[in-house]
This record gives C-alpha cells, structure tokens and sequence, in this order.
C-alpha cells in the first residue's frame, strides 16, 4: 500500500437514545473500536448493511461529527485534536459527496450558487471561469450554470454534488452511497467518472455502499461492517471471503 493519508485508531462513537423522567437513556454504540489506513490514491470500500455504521464512520473521518474516543489523522496531522479554526483549514483537503442527490442540493440555488459554496465557506474568492470548469470535469455544459436543481435529472445533480466537492481540489473524498438512488445505468455512468477522475487528479476515496459486487468492481480494498465494528477487511476484491457475515 502506498503511504497513509488516513489513519484510524480505536475509533468510536455512542449515541445516547431515549430515556424520559423516570427511564434512562440508552447507549448505542454506532462505531465500535474501529482502526484502518487508507494509502493516498487508493480506493477502500466499506461495506455493511443498512444501520451497521458506515455513515457514521464517514462523518467520523471528517469529523463532521465528534468521536466519543480514538484518534483520526489526515496526513499526519490529528485532525481529532485540531482547533475549529485549524480544522477549517484543513476541510478543504477533505471532502463528501452524498447519497440523495435530490436533497444535497439547495433548490434555491442556482448551480453557480451551488459550485461557489465552498468558496464563500473557506472565505476565498471565487477564479475566473472556476465554475464552467468544474461543470466541465464532471461532463456538464457550462450552459447549465444559471439553473437550479429541480431542471436536472438525477444523474446530472449528482455530478453537480461531485463537482461541488472537489470545488477546492481536496486530496480525500467521502464517497457516501453516491450511486444508491440513481437508476442502474446511470450508477455506471458515475462510478466510470469517479474512477476517471481519481486517475486524473490522484484522489484517494472512501467509498461506502451496500453492494459487495460494485465496492468488488470499484475499490481496491474492502472493510467489512457489522453494528459498528469491523469484521473483515478484504486487502484485495477478488480475495475469498473468510467470515460468514461477508
């Protein structure tokens, strides 16, 4: 494997749920004890199914979200540990594309609005001929940059929510679910130009879904995920699995 970019130690998260006047609330561990590299330029595939806690590791990772304990490092740096205006920073080297391409979007904006985001959110100015460009590399005409999000289909947003997350040319990318919800030749269509555009620009992704047969098709290693904790890691896709859960 190349050199780490990501590295995971003892990662976990607990929810607390219910509880009332006289009940208590309950402790729901969504990520138990989880620890993983991921190698810059590589592709690991997380797999489970629906509850066992791969989006929650992803928000994890980017630490959308704060661990109850472990440690995250991005390029050597513990991003668990960083300040807020030092994580700031640093969330331009990461990013996140989303499952329901029908929600990421704000119908309010145009997908000019959309692709300049990021740009206002790190407080830097927006290049000349930045958003053309963007449409561009995910196979959009720029003419599209005055309309909203409800005059694209499915597929074309998506792209709009890949272009928008590699808008400030991050090295990482949380790819959550990204085909789930779109028709079957489109998830092609978009899996071909995430591993084109991992080719081009050096991406390295994590890429989480509940289909073993496309993560096998896409990624170059596979985790395994079952409540919350990490059954078996697959360093290559063709490897037989061993646990039966997998």
């Amino acid at each position: 494997m190349t050199a780490p970019l990501i590295q995971i130690e003892a990662l976990s998260k607990r929810f607390q749920s219910g509880g009332g006047l006289f009940t208590r609330p309950r402790a729901m561990m969504a990520v138990r004890d989880v620890t993983l590299t991921v190698g810059k330029g590589e592709v690991l595939g997380v797999v489970g199914e629906s509850g066992c806690g791969k989006s929650t590791l992803a928000r994890l990772v980017l630490r959308l979200i704060e661990p109850t304990s472990g440690r995250v490092a991005f390029d050597g740096t513990e991003i668990t540990a960083l300040s807020p205006s030092a994580l700031r920073r640093m969330r331009r080297r990461m990013a996140m594309v989303f499952q329901d391409p029908y929600s990421s979007l704000d119908p309010r904006y145009t997908l000019a609005d959309v692709l300049a985001e990021p740009f206002r959110v790190q407080s830097e100015p927006l290049p000349a001929g930045r958003v053309e460009a963007m449409l561009a590399a995910v196979g959009l005409p720029a003419a599209l940059a005055g309309s909203h999000p409800h005059q694209l289909s499915g597929g074309q947003r998506q792209r709009v929510g890949i272009a928008r997350a590699l808008a400030l040319q991050p090295d990482f990318v949380v790819l959550d679910e990204p085909t789930a919800s779109l028709d079957v030749s489109i998830q092609a269509q978009i899996i071909a130009l995430l591993a084109d555009l991992r080719d081009r620009l050096g991406l390295t992704y994590l890429f989480i879904s509940h289909d073993l047969g496309l993560v096998r098709y896409f990624c170059d290693r596979i985790m395994v995920m079952y409540l919350g904790s990490v059954v078996e890691v697959l360093p290559d896709p063709r490897t037989a699995p061993r646990h039966p859960y997998t």
